[in-house]
């Protein structure tokens, strides 16, 4: 596969004036220096509630939010109908929280049940607790990642679907249900993480970015995401996070990656 730049890339960052809480927005400026850092050209949009939805994007991230925001989110997009049409066309999407209930066929806010966008197979209900505190997990193998680390707060219980499959298996916290964590589907992946997760998952981010651009990219020097990793999952699982940062597994993951790519 060519490792050649790709030129420019289009990150659009969906409604910041409702849905942008517990620092999601790093999300878009992690994918953005990552990409610049190669020597991309990056074309951030910022899209308010109020605005039409551009369909030619490369990325698109959506973030959390309450109750009555993400409804009146889901309203909206639904409406716009330009998101599907960019899925259509093959845009990625990483979705947080509430933006990643969104992604499925219904979600529960403010005590009742709205449709959702029906972009990935996941329903979403709310959960008899609260979901606070540091989760860790083993993501899907066919992503070729390594130990997902983040931060969750929510209130939901998402249960996934034949046609999409979890993102994670959880060693720690609650995520999806207790077993398991966040969803993907083709190049759709959403998570109840926040921190923002693309701070603490620097290949995670690096994978949306060769989804976009259909590249093999070079690798970064990532020793400060890497103390960070290290130190949450040291925390969260006693010592077991020793050993799982992105280093560990840089020699295999170059061949990972590029099968996760030609999967989608």
């Amino acid at each position: 596969m060519s490792t050649s730049p790709f030129s420019s890339l289009r990150l659009v960052w969906l409604y910041p004036d409702l849905l942008s809480t517990y620092g999601d927005r790093g999300n878009l400026q992690v994918l953005a220096f990552r990409a610049m850092s190669r020597g991309i050209d990056v074309d951030i949009v910022e899209v308010t509630s109020d605005k039409h939805m551009p369909t030619e994007g490369d990325i698109y991230l959506i973030g959390g939010g309450e109750d009555g925001p993400q409804a009146l989110a889901c309203e909206r997009l639904i409406a716009d109908g330009g998101l599907a049409r960019a899925v259509n066309r093959g845009a990625v999407i990483f979705s947080v929280c509430a933006g990643y209930q969104l992604m499925g066929s219904s979600f529960m806010a403010k005590g009742q049940q709205y449709a959702g966008l029906g972009l990935m197979d996941i329903q979403s209900q709310r959960g008899e607790t609260r979901a606070v505190g540091e989760l860790a997990g083993e993501v899907d193998p066919r992503l070729g990642l390594p130990t997902l680390t983040g931060f969750e707060n929510h209130g939901g219980r998402t249960f996934v679907g034949p046609s999409a499959a979890p993102l994670v298996r959880v060693t720690a916290g609650v995520g999806n249900d207790g077993q398991t964590e966040g969803a993907w589907a083709n190049r759709i992946i959403g998570t109840y993480l926040h921190g923002p997760a693309l701070a603490r998952n620097p290949a995670l981010a690096d994978l949306l970015l060769a989804w976009a651009t259909g590249r093999q990219l070079g690798a970064l020097e990532d020793r400060w995401p890497e103390a960070l990793r290290g130190e949450r999952l040291a925390a969260v699982l006693g010592g077991g996070g020793k050993g799982l940062g992105r280093g560990d597994v840089r020699g295999d993951m170059r061949g990972d990656m590029q099968s996760a790519m030609e999967m989608i």
